[in-house]
């Protein structure tokens, strides 16, 4: 294969790793911080929920952008203090407490019958990250393998790759790309479907059901294109 053929196949991947980081930084922050009313004030002014910048047919996918434009859109046409104080009070039912939490955001919950965090897997994605000279902010105070983390995680493997087409560093494009197929099937893979399921299941407003949706179907979509073959062991909750 010439360079220009190479450099060519390459550029295919450009819309990819842009569709990825938009997405996944957008999906990981609203997931991974309590929200504040400026930020979704501003998400239902910006429309951002009107056209993904991914091609895909998932149905999640669909599903999930449906109940997010009708939500953001009953929003737009009044944004009242009840409004943001339910989805406040959804967020810290589904993922924070007090008491049980519904839809545990971080990974290795999935894996301990205790449903405790800072276990294995969580030592596992700390050291992805620190792979790839990354630390979680709250390192130490708060598990480094909750599901917005790990999103934002794909999406700065994502730069990465878009960093080594610009650069014409086939090699680095090709450590990149790997990276993100082994660390879509080791992780989110493996317990973002449960989570999402459970999210749908206890959640009492759409905004976090369409984005439990839209994460799950944008996760399988990444990995449709990336050619990552969907685990055949996940994890399940018991």
């Amino acid at each position: 294969m010439t360079q220009t053929e190479s450099t060519t196949t390459n550029q295919e991947y450009v819309p990819i790793f842009v569709g990825e980081i938009i997405i996944c930084q957008t999906i990981g922050k609203l997931l991974y911080q309590f929200p504040e009313r400026d930020d979704i004030f501003n998400l239902v002014q910006e429309d951002i929920f009107s056209q993904l910048p991914m091609d895909t047919d998932q149905p999640e996918v669909e599903k999930g952008l449906n109940l997010l434009k009708a939500f953001t859109n009953k929003l737009r046409d009044q944004f009242s203090d009840q409004h943001f104080d339910d989805i406040r009070a959804d967020y810290t039912r589904l993922f924070i407490g007090p008491g049980k939490v519904l839809a545990p955001p971080w990974e290795s919950v999935y894996y301990s019958e205790e449903r405790l965090v800072f276990q294995e897997q969580t030592l596992k994605v700390r050291a992805w990250y620190r792979r790839f000279a990354l630390e979680a902010e709250k390192i130490h105070n708060e598990p480094d393998d909750h599901i917005g983390l790990e999103l934002a995680f794909l999406a700065h493997l994502a730069s990465l790759g878009l960093q080594a087409i610009e650069n014409q560093d086939e090699g680095a494009l090709n450590n990149t790309l790997e990276a993100q197929r082994q660390f879509l099937r080791e992780h989110p893979l493996k317990w973002a479907r449960l989570w999402c399921e459970l999210v749908d299941e206890h959640a009492q407003t759409d905004f976090y059901r369409g984005l439990a949706l839209l994460t799950w179907g944008v996760l399988k979509e990444i990995a449709a294109l990336l050619e990552v073959e969907m685990p055949k062991e996940v994890v399940r909750w018991t």
